[in-house]
Parts: structure tokens; sequence; C-alpha cells
């Protein structure tokens, strides 16, 4: 079952090679872009955040007496760490119900069709990287009642997420135009 896992790209701090390794996710990235509206660089970047591009990420367990495993802090899962219920939400709303999160391409759809939900209930514009961020880990309703503002540790990784989203857009210009030549190439070039 591990052999089927894709391993977190080589270099994760430079968006061109991220995807020039793995050019099936820059069409995930850029078709969630085309739909949703939100950039490959910030989707990136959140996960980047969120699992570090480990498919199979959950949160640490907690401990019972310093030694034995406990509960899991939450159902967070995948590449997006979407919980369960969010994540149900997605499937049923987009009728994509065999999604995974644990899929590179399914956890790009979710952050655009979320972006979606933050901007409708929200008004933040999507190039806000660091107030989606901060609506993403704390929900839309969360963020609106401003529950962030009690987490000064929160505010400093959404401006972490931001800075990097822009840094990613920035590489990402200088690659973008080969990325789409190397993505229109059928299946067998160069073979």
């Amino acid at each position: 079952m591990w052999a089927c896992v894709t391993p977190p790209p080589t270099n994760p701090d430079d968006a061109c090679r991220i995807f020039d390794e793995r050019l099936d996710w820059y069409v995930a990235a850029r078709d969630a872009k085309e739909e949703w509206g939100v950039s490959p660089a910030l989707q990136l970047a959140i996960i980047h955040q969120e699992s570090a591009f480990r498919a199979q990420a959950r949160p640490a367990r907690t401990r019972f007496l310093w030694i034995f495993p406990g509960p899991r802090p939450s159902s967070a899962y995948g590449y997006g760490q979407v919980v369960d219920a969010t994540w149900e939400r997605y499937r049923v709303r987009t009728g994509r119900i065999d999604a995974d999160r644990d899929d590179f391409a399914d956890v790009a759809d979710f952050i655009g069709w979320y972006g979606s939900e933050i901007r409708r209930r929200t008004n933040l514009p999507l190039a806000d990287s660091y107030g989606f961020y901060l609506s993403y880990h704390e929900g839309p309703g969360g963020f609106l009642r401003g529950s962030f503002e009690a987490k000064p540790w929160l505010m400093s990784v959404a401006r972490r997420v931001a800075e990097r989203s822009a840094r990613y857009d920035r590489q990402l210009t200088r690659c973008r135009a080969q990325l789409d030549e190397r993505a229109r190439a059928p299946w067998w070039w160069p073979f």
C-alpha cells in the first residue's frame, strides 16, 4: 500500500520544480484555478503548510501518560488537512463522491471550491492570501467572528502562507509557459 503513495517533491520551496516533477499536479492546479479562481500558487502554499505535500498526513496523536498513543485531535487528513464533515460537504455539493483527500487533484479542486465558499460568505477577495488562509483554517464562520484574533500563532502562520504564495507566484511567472506547453503535449511525448 505504501508503494502507491506519491512522495513529497524534492524541492518544496520552488513551484516550478514541484510542477516540473509532477506535471499532473500543475494540470490539476491550473484546472482548479480556471473553475474556481484560486491561484495555483495559493493552492501550493496551503498544501505546503497543511501537509508538507504528504498525501496521508494526519495530526499527531495525543499522549496518555506521556507514552501511550491517544486519539487524534481532529479528523483532518491528506494534502489539505480537511476534516471529515467539510470534505463530505464538498463531495456532496460538487457531485465528486469519489474524491479523496490523499489525491492532489481532488484537494486542489477542494481548495478552489472552498475558496469560492469563503468568497461567497466573507466577501474576501481570492487574492488576499492572508485572509484566505485564516478563513481556510477557522472556517468562514470562525473568520467572520474573528476567532483567529485570539491566536497570534495562527496569524503568524497565515503571514508565512501569504509570503510563500507570493513567492510561488513569482516563480511560476518564469515557468508557466513551459509548463503549459508540456501539458499540451501528447501523453507519449517525447518517447
